[in-house]
């Protein structure tokens, strides 16, 4: 394969070729490869202009290096470059000697003949004092060599190509294509060990099926369906097909070791560092192949949805204000299980037991990023966060929390059929 320097290496070559070809045929001509109009600049003299004015993928080979890399993403084989190089070009001289008509006839004959550029054509070239800034070129190692074909291009098309050169007159002129030039990264691939042993393994397809999630507190409380899901509960997973060979439990990601596990209920204790919010569960099935047998990826279930409410605690400290005038406090919130950093935490307050002739209260306080002052400003998680409320009435309130989605509860009495818990009191 080819570094960088492949492109300009072709050119390079080129150019020698057609040099030496036509010192032989028209003495003192000479090969440029500037643009056109800089080849018409000044007076009229012998030569021919060598000019790459498009450069394409080439169609054979475009996808020949795919798939570059694994599926973790690390390269398995260096990726590659293919490039079909389309040249114009441009003969000058003498018109009433017909010089650039004999040019053209030099050009093409040369072309025609010796239409594949060799390894020994590159190396004489990068060998040339001429072409010493190609010298890092490996363009000769290539595994592919470069052919020049004729390009036809219609009178339209060469008129197209000519108005692209702002001012430049047309001149006697014939199109050609180089391919393909193979253009490699210079990243080194990771190369596996060779396979030592091949097996060949027949499973049925068994796509598992998450029905619905159910709940119970710890290992002995009964299972519940569509009850509110606490820290440490264990989450039963109904569904279908859910039994493999080897079956893992992901939680947002993270792989869990299941509890019971057979075709129609999956058990997994929910691990003590989750935060409150909304997270996701999936079954994953491992198959147990190759020599000796260890667990490769199998089939995955769909993924679930499910909130993991806070519980918590509050309290009320440095009340402001006295009177009839609205009171600032600041309320401390506990949370089971902490609550992280960069969760948003939304505070609510509902009055409790209001008067019949007035609506009851209620207040709500997104709480902002947490302070320097406080204990747990500089870790991820925290146990508890400081509110500063204002603008409350004297009263007590029921208190809510909501974490990303997730919102605590609020215990339901039976006996005076309201919640009552839990509240603080604003004097």
């Amino acid at each position: 394969m080819s570094n960088y320097q492949a492109i300009a290496t072709v050119t390079a070559v080129l150019h020698r070729n057609l040099q030496a070809a036509i010192d032989a045929d028209v003495p003192g001509a000479k090969v440029g490869t500037g643009r056109p109009e800089s080849a018409q600049n000044g007076a009229p003299e012998a030569g021919v202009n060598l000019f790459l004015y498009q450069v394409a993928p080439n169609a054979a080979w475009r996808n020949a290096d795919l798939p570059a890399r694994r599926a973790d993403g690390s390269l398995q084989r260096r990726p590659q470059a293919a490039l079909d190089l389309h040249y114009l070009l441009s003969f000058y001289g003498d018109e009433p000697k017909l010089e650039a008509q004999l040019l053209l006839g030099s050009v093409v004959r040369t072309l025609h003949t010796r239409s594949v550029l060799t390894r020994k054509m590159i190396q004489d070239t990068l060998a040339d004092p001429l072409f010493g800034f190609l010298a890092e070129s490996n363009l000769a190692e290539s595994v592919e060599s470069i052919k020049f074909t004729p390009s036809p291009l219609s009178l339209e098309d060469l008129s197209k190509l000519w108005s692209v050169f702002f001012q430049t007159p047309y001149a006697l002129s014939f199109a050609y294509q180089g391919t393909v030039v193979l253009i490699e990264s210079e990243a080194e691939p990771q190369i596996a060990l060779p396979v030592r042993a091949r097996n060949v393994y027949a499973v049925p397809f068994r796509q598992p099926t998450i029905e619905r999630i159910l709940s119970r507190e710890g290992d002995v409380a009964p299972v519940v369906a569509d009850q509110p899901i606490y820290a440490r509960y264990t989450l039963i997973l109904a569904g279908k097909q859910l039994r493999g060979d080897l079956t893992r439990v992901r939680i947002d990601g993270t792989k869990v070791e299941p509890g019971e596990v057979d075709d129609a209920r999956v058990s997994v204790t929910l691990p003590g560092d989750l935060r409150p919010g909304v997270h996701s569960v999936q079954v994953v099935q491992y198959a147990q192949i190759g020599t000796p047998p260890a667990p490769h990826p199998g089939f995955e279930s769909n993924v679930v949805a499910f909130d993991l409410n806070p519980k918590i605690t509050a309290s009320v400290s440095n009340p402001q204000g006295s009177g009839d005038a609205p009171r600032r406090v600041d309320i401390r919130i506990g949370f089971d299980p902490k609550v992280g950093k960069s969760q948003r935490v939304v505070l609510m307050l509902n009055e409790y037991r209001p008067p019949a002739d007035r609506p009851a209260r209620a207040y709500s306080f997104a709480v902002p990023p947490r302070e320097a002052s406080d204990p747990d400003a500089n870790s991820d998680e925290s146990s508890s966060i400081q509110v500063h409320a204002s603008g409350l009435r004297p009263g007590t309130y029921m208190v809510r929390v909501q974490v990303d989605g997730a919102r605590s509860p609020l215990r339901f009495s039976g006996t005076l059929a309201r919640y009552d818990w839990p509240r603080v009191t604003i004097h």
